[in-house]
């Protein structure tokens, strides 16, 4: 059995048998307490079973070696077990966390790659709600038609109208939305050999309504073009263009010259009369 002492609570084991029924007076090594320990009580017993029980034989004299309540009982303490430390999660080790940087990094790309490929799909959605991010695009060598309209089957051929040099445009304007739309005015851009514009002319199409799936047919003629023109480009003069685009340089006739009659020897003048 276990005692522990009322004054300073250290455990001693005893055994059973130094314990007589009556008690016996113990003192604690520990702190010198004495107080009188008794034996356990066992488990009771009923009435029908009390009364089977066979009488108690007489107990037999007691010898002089065994103990009596009086006598003191040296008790050893019983070292208690120690409490057991709580569980520490293992450190995590450095492969564990490679992992864990390797999967916020995909993730991340992941999102990255999600947010391109979508502005990249929906491009003319985002340029029909932010239109200053069409040079951004076109800048990446990427169109962006927030319109619903493109312009195809572009000729553009060098004449003379009255003497006068004219560049003749033509093309047409297709609609590849599922609705009509309306154009709006094409711009015509003359480019230098650097691909620079250094003139431009403004066209409004007589009929803007382009119905779903139509074409629109268009010619612009321009009179005399800049001689150092190389190529040009047609667009649509929408808000978005007219931020991005140069300043339009108008395309002035040539200034008239002073005539003056040729001197009179000359085989080419006129004769006077008189």
């Amino acid at each position: 059995m276990i005692l522990t002492c009322p004054e300073c609570a250290t455990s001693y084991f005893v055994d059973d048998s130094r314990i007589p029924e009556a008690g016996r007076t113990v003192k604690c090594a520990s702190c010198g307490a004495r107080w009188t320990a008794k034996r356990e009580m066992g488990e009771f017993t009923s009435a029908d079973e009390a009364e089977a029980a066979p009488a108690p034989e007489p107990a037999a004299a007691p010898h002089p070696g065994d103990a009596t309540p009086d006598d003191d009982l040296d008790i050893i303490a019983v070292e208690r077990e120690p409490e057991p430390e709580p569980r520490r999660r293992p450190p995590a080790s450095a492969k564990d966390e490679s992992k864990g940087k390797v999967l916020v990094w995909a993730s991340a790309a992941a999102v990255v790659v999600a947010l391109v490929a979508g502005a990249i799909m929906f491009r003319g959605d985002v340029v029909r709600m932010w239109p200053r991010s069409q040079a951004a695009y076109a800048s990446l060598g990427l169109s962006a038609n927030s319109l619903g309209l493109v312009i195809e089957d572009l000729h553009a051929e060098p004449t003379f109208v009255g003497g006068r040099p004219v560049l003749s445009v033509t093309g047409a304007i297709r609609n590849v939305k599922d609705e009509t739309v309306t154009s709006p005015a094409i711009r015509v851009n003359l480019l230098n050999r650097l691909g620079k514009p250094i003139a431009a002319k403004i066209a409004k199409p007589i009929d803007p309504r382009v119905p779903a799936g139509a074409t629109r047919h268009f010619a612009i003629a321009i009179s005399d073009p800049p001689a150092n023109a190389r190529d040009l480009e047609v667009v649509f003069e929408t808000a978005a263009q007219r931020a991005a685009s140069a300043p339009i340089t108008p395309i002035a006739p040539p200034a008239p010259t002073e005539a003056r009659p040729l001197p009179a020897g000359s085989p080419d003048a006129l004769p006077e009369h008189g």
